[in-house]
């Protein structure tokens, strides 16, 4: 029943992130049915690959099938942002509060603490990334409230809250690397599965979490733009913040 519910939160989790960064993007039509169609096709790889238990234990050997992923993720969002120009000011163009609020869907992170419940994730890396993702969200879902409303904040808290953010994903990576089963530098849960090697929460490290870490790349260039500004209005681009 957990898996069932992960996948249609999952599901639900990417459509939300898609409406709230694509939707509010500005470029053009084309543009944003190119890019929701590169996503649709990662996700489709991963689950064909998930599907046929690619990413199971040793699945390629002493190269971890799932940080693997992750990296190539991560990498490919890099060299978007700093090869294409187009990619980085799309981006920067998205509300701020948008760009804050996706993170409050982060509060689903209390599946992991559900997944440990059940013996399927490891400790100390579920109650980490749990943890840790209730707390950034919901920040979120109240900073975000309160810009949308139109009301000003301090850059300095959103920054401290993006901070923090961050580094809850590279901290939960970095766990669920050292907790990865059949690695010969595998530190926890040597005896405990892991259900992130599985579908549908292998989606998670695969897809949601490079996605996330473009979004505090995104907020932390946008607060370093209007660094000379003592407040933060909703709704500005990054050019009007200063």
């Amino acid at each position: 029943m957990l898996d069932l519910i992960g996948a249609l939160g999952t599901g639900a989790l990417a459509a939300l992130n898609v409406a709230a960064i694509l939707g509010f993007a500005a470029i053009s039509r084309s543009a944003k049915v190119t890019t929701a169609v590169f996503a649709l096709l990662w996700v489709a790889v991963l689950v064909a690959i998930g599907a046929l238990g690619g990413f199971a234990s040793r699945s390629l050997g002493l190269v971890p099938a799932l940080p693997l992923a992750f990296a190539l993720a991560v990498a490919a969002a890099l060299v978007a942002w700093n090869a294409a120009p187009a990619f980085r000011r799309a981006l920067l163009s998205v509300p701020l509060e948008n760009l804050i609020a996706a993170n409050g869907l982060r509060v689903f992170g209390v599946f992991f603490l559900l997944l440990y419940a059940q013996q399927r994730l490891p400790a100390p890396f579920a109650q980490s990334a749990g943890i840790g993702d209730i707390i950034t969200g919901l920040e979120a879902l109240y900073i975000a409230a309160r810009l949308t409303s139109g009301r000003r904040f301090s850059p300095r808290w959103i920054a401290a809250w993006n901070a923090f953010g961050a580094l809850d994903l590279v901290v939960a990576v970095s766990l669920g690397v050292v907790s990865t089963p059949g690695l010969p530098f595998q530190l926890f849960g040597a005896s405990a599965p892991n259900a992130l090697t599985s579908l549908p929460w292998l989606l998670v490290p695969a897809m949601l979490v490079p996605f996330y870490l473009l979004t505090h790349l995104t907020i932390a260039t946008r607060l370093a733009s209007s660094r000379t500004s003592e407040r933060v209005t909703a709704g500005r681009p990054a050019t009007a913040l200063i």
